[in-house]
């Protein structure tokens, strides 16, 4: 699986493909986008929305994640972040993509193990988990790639409960139950 991660921003939107194979993650590409602050609002918008299509004309993900918002007290703020994720989820639609949306919690909580963590464990949990050699810059960067590894988590949860699923639904033809899975206790 090829995940295209975005953390999106109207002043940097972070970026990052992870590729999973046989159960390991690797770092394809990160980082961020950065139009200039001094460019009208759409022209930011624009910069965003033609980065994101040339990423993924490279690098051809197989799905992408967006962070989603978080509350903000400063509604203006929240507004621009919203187009912001407006744009990325255009770029992946017009590429054929699926899109999922993670709310923050729920990424930190996959990669870190706790919902209200630090950006730094964050950021140091990603570069552990990649095998990087230093964190990934800009920050932004390291919560798409974030956002990518939660969707790749969530990915094999489901992909387990719908076999687990499976199991407990009646064979077909044979008018019973399968036997369920075994657990054995450590």
């Amino acid at each position: 699986m090829r995940v295209l991660g975005i953390d999106p921003g109207t002043l940097t939107s972070g970026y990052g493909i992870v590729v999973e194979e046989d159960h390991k993650l690797f770092h394809v590409v990160s980082g961020g986008i950065s139009p200039s602050a001094k460019q009208p609002f759409p022209l930011r918008l624009k910069k965003i929305y033609e980065e994101l299509e040339k990423i993924i004309d490279k690098h051809r993900p197989q799905v992408v994640v967006v962070e989603d918002l978080f509350v903000s007290k400063n509604i203006k703020s929240a507004l621009k972040l919203g187009h912001a994720r407006g744009v990325a989820i255009l770029a992946a639609m017009n590429a054929g993509l699926p899109v999922f949306e993670y709310a923050p919690l729920e990424v930190k909580q996959a990669v870190v193990g706790n919902g209200k963590a630090e950006k730094k464990q964050v950021q140091m949990m990603v570069k552990t988990l990649l095998d990087l050699p230093k964190v990934p810059h800009p920050a932004d960067a390291a919560d798409a790639l974030a956002a990518a590894i939660c969707h790749i988590h969530a990915s094999r949860l489901r992909e387990i409960l719908k076999n687990s699923s499976s199991l407990r639904q009646p064979a077909r033809g044979a008018g019973g139950y399968r036997s369920p899975v075994r657990r054995t206790q450590a």
